[in-house]
């Protein structure tokens, strides 16, 4: 899929209710990350970091860059690109913002914005060893394909929850990261 039938298909299709985990929360933090896609020559990646393994919440998962939102934000897509400045050097000048995907609930007690938006394909970044181990890119083609859609169910606290798994290469990319980019490829569809 290339950038103009993605806006096409993306741009034709309604959200539709929020993703949600089944855990219950009195408060949920607002957060957003920012969904980057890298233009190719004729198709899209999906760019995703590896969270540094030394970190207490998520330490060693894949992640799209993002977090919690702060005060002096003026938007979630200003926090996502606060946070994909901070995380990887993307300046937000180098990302075109076309939309965003449903909030996503987590366990953790977040309700997370993923906001989409296409970047060049020529970029370098510069991770901050403090929150990434590694940059790396995945074809869109791979989340769009069902077949490499896995659930499983998992009980936390006596509730059941559905864990999203999208394995690729040797990156275990599961959980919210997983969940929102199954919703991306059902929004695609």
């Amino acid at each position: 899929m290339n950038k103009t039938e993605f806006l096409q298909k993306f741009q034709y299709q309604r959200l539709t209710e929020p993703t949600q985990a089944s855990w219950h929360h009195d408060t949920l933090k607002a957060a957003a990350v920012l969904v980057p896609l890298v233009e190719k020559r004729n198709s899209l990646d999906v760019l995703l970091t590896k969270r540094a393994s030394h970190l207490k919440h998520h330490g060693g998962q894949i992640s799209f860059p993002g977090g919690k939102a702060e005060p002096e934000d003026e938007s979630l897509i200003a926090t996502a690109m606060r946070e994909a400045r901070e995380e990887i050097g993307l300046s937000p000048d180098n990302v075109e913002i076309i939309g965003q995907l449903n909030p996503y609930q987590t366990i953790s007690g977040y309700i997370v914005t993923p906001v989409i938006g296409f970047v060049p394909g020529n970029l370098d970044y510069q991770a901050d060893d403090n929150e990434v181990a590694e940059i790396f890119q995945v074809p869109l083609q791979h989340f769009l394909n069902s077949r490499n859609h896995q659930t499983l169910q998992a009980q936390l606290h006596g509730q059941q929850h559905q864990v999203h798994f999208m394995p690729y290469q040797n990156y275990n990319i599961w959980g919210a990261t997983a969940a929102m980019l199954k919703d991306l490829a059902e929004h695609l569809v």
